[in-house]
């Protein structure tokens, strides 16, 4: 599906950051586009900023927040001449504010009109317009609350379990299901303060929460000249946290009316709210009946799978759209092809509860061959910062069906190696291979309630204890006519090709201090953003001791043996991994 080309856009500027600031650099290449990239002092060296013709420091502001100053971010705009800015996913991408200044400024804004934006961007408003469109919505309130005794009166009508929700967010963040009274507090208060923290506001709605959908969404894009496409729908159930692991196009064993009416609620929703550019309607899929869930107004993590299925490069014509140019295609020639998987390579320790993680990648040795394709942001020698999302790279394989597609991620990941920080890559390995997901039956709760994750290493970067020694050399020779590898082992630790020992010593330098069974240490760096108990508290074990914020997840650190807590730090603060957060003590004692 290709058409002709004609690019008004001069240059355009990434308000992003990461593999998806280098895919729009590389896109706008394509097109003969000049690019313009920001970047934090955190990113000063980052690799992605080599795709773009020219880059801005963003200044001042505190690094966590540098790529969300709208005023900074256009004056870079304005200084560098750029002709349209292109938000990526994330930070200011559905700030409305933002895409309305861009356009007073004379800059034209890649993607919906400000006013699409705050629409389908209030949680509330969009579920009101979906249901104007015709589209099926799950029970819900319809205004928002910070009021327990609302909240309460909502669950003893409908049941529990709730889902309490970020009026003003998605992603998962802002997100806490509820299943009790007793918890009902404890998690409105959490739900605001992650909505604030994420989006800037903290404002929640309450819905009723089904128990084990699937998350199936669809792919609109739309010109400025009355055509609005389906261009299929994505799988995204294979999640932790309410955030996606796993996604996939099209969604396995989706009954073909299904898919249909589906896409006619996608378009109609997008229609009446006059969307232009490439959109996302995301549906909960249970027992036959699919209800609204929300929109994104932007380009999505996952939209490599829909862009292999379909042939239609989605930056490209987010590019081309915001120039002007209409679609060429009607629906009738819109069909899937093959089959799409992506997995997120991400910087956690899946069997810590996906506990996000930072540090130096020292080794990253990516797949390749037929089906395989790599967005990427990092390079080897890259320092993992704590303050922005855990997300490394994308992973996306294809083929002729999704048995095939699922045998090339299960050989793709096999290949890569990441060495320096955790990573998804053991659990994306345990996953394709899981009964479930090779039916196509993942609910987006089943990862965390039904897979038991016991054969995940419990430090994918560690050495097992008691390890054989590794060779430092390997080669292949052949003894009659036979290959044979043959290892050589050194021992010089100097040896400036030695990775083996070199990361042996940086593990040996950054492990935390060994001072007893008492210690309670953070499992990763970041922010201590609440602490649940005080000194002298009696606790149990597994009860709440502190939330602490890390690359934009909020972690929550329980006790690991019961007796009586001794602070070692207060909210606000930023702790190291391996640091002291508290002792427990025996309360016996």
């Amino acid at each position: 599906m290709n058409a002709a080309s004609h690019e008004p856009i001069a240059s355009v500027l990434v308000a992003n950051r990461g593999e998806i600031a280098w895919r729009v650099f590389r896109a706008c290449r394509e097109l003969g586009i000049a690019t313009i990239g920001i970047f934090s002092e955190a990113d000063r060296d980052a690799p992605w900023l080599a795709g773009a013709d020219d880059a801005f420091l963003l200044g001042p502001a505190p690094v966590s927040q540098s790529y969300l100053d709208v005023e900074r971010v256009l004056e870079v705009a304005q200084r560098a001449g750029a002709a349209a800015i292109h938000p990526g996913y994330g930070f200011l991408s559905e700030n409305a504010e933002f895409a309305r200044a861009v356009t007073d400024a004379g800059i034209t804004w890649i993607g919906p009109a400000a006013e699409v934006i705050t629409r389908m961007g209030d949680k509330l408003q969009a579920r009101a317009a979906a249901a104007e469109a015709g589209v099926p919505v799950v029970p819900g309130t319809d205004q928002p609350t910070s009021d327990v005794d609302e909240v309460r009166e909502f669950a003893e009508q409908h049941g529990y379990p709730i889902a309490i929700k970020a009026a003003f967010g998605g992603g998962g963040r802002g997100l806490r299901v509820v299943r009790a009274d007793r918890d009902l507090a404890d998690a409105l208060e959490a739900a605001r303060r992650e909505s604030k923290a994420a989006f800037g506001r903290d404002e929640v709605y309450v819905e009723r929460y089904l128990e084990r959908p699937r998350h199936i969404e669809a792919q609109v894009l739309a010109d400025a000249h009355g055509t609005c496409l389906f261009l299929g729908e994505r799988d995204c159930s294979t999640q932790r946290r309410h955030q996606k692991l796993i996604e996939e196009a099209p969604a396995a064993g989706l009954d073909a009316d299904v898919r249909a009416a589906l896409g006619e609620s996608a378009v109609a929703l997008s229609r009446s709210v006059d969307y232009t550019g490439a959109g996302t309607v995301e549906f909960l899929y249970e027992d036959g009946e699919f209800y609204f869930l929300e929109m994104n107004t932007r380009l999505q993590v996952e939209h490599p799978v829909t862009e292999l299925v379909m042939g239609i490069d989605l930056v490209h014509w987010q590019l081309r759209i915001a120039g002007g140019q209409p679609l060429p295609w009607t629906q009738d020639e819109i069909a899937p092809r093959g089959h799409a998987i992506e997995v997120r390579i991400n910087a956690e320790r899946p069997a810590q509860q996906f506990a996000p993680a930072a540090g130096r990648i020292t080794r990253w040795d990516p797949p390749s061959g037929p089906g395989v394709r790599l967005d990427a942001g990092v390079v080897p020698g890259f320092d993992v910062p704590t303050m922005y999302d855990s997300l490394l790279a994308k992973l996306i394989t294809y083929g002729a069906d999704r048995e095939h597609a699922r045998r090339v991620m299960v050989r793709a990941c096999a290949e890569f190696v990441v060495e320096g920080v955790p990573t998804t890559l053991s659990f994306h390995r345990l996953a394709l291979e899981h009964p479930e997901f090779v039916a196509g039956a993942v609910s987006t709760n089943s990862v965390e309630r039904d897979w038991d994750l016991d054969a995940l290493p419990a430090d994918p970067t560690a050495e097992p204890a008691g390890a054989p020694p590794q060779p430092t050399r390997t080669y292949t020779v052949e003894v009659d006519g036979h290959a044979m590898r043959v290892a050589l082992f050194s021992d010089h630790a100097d040896d400036a090709d030695d990775a083996i020992t070199r990361r042996r010593r940086q593990r040996r330098s950054s492990a935390p201090a060994q001072i007893g069974d008492a210690a309670l240490v953070a499992p990763m760096q970041g922010t201590v953003i609440k602490v649940a108990v005080e000194s002298d508290a009696v606790v149990e074990e597994g009860d709440l001791i502190l939330v602490l914020e890390a690359m934009k997840m909020e972690n929550h650190v329980t006790a690991h043996r019961a007796g009586t807590v001794t602070l070692r730090t207060a909210a606000g603060e930023v702790v190291q991994q391996g640091s002291v957060l508290c002792t427990i003590e025996p309360a016996d004692v």
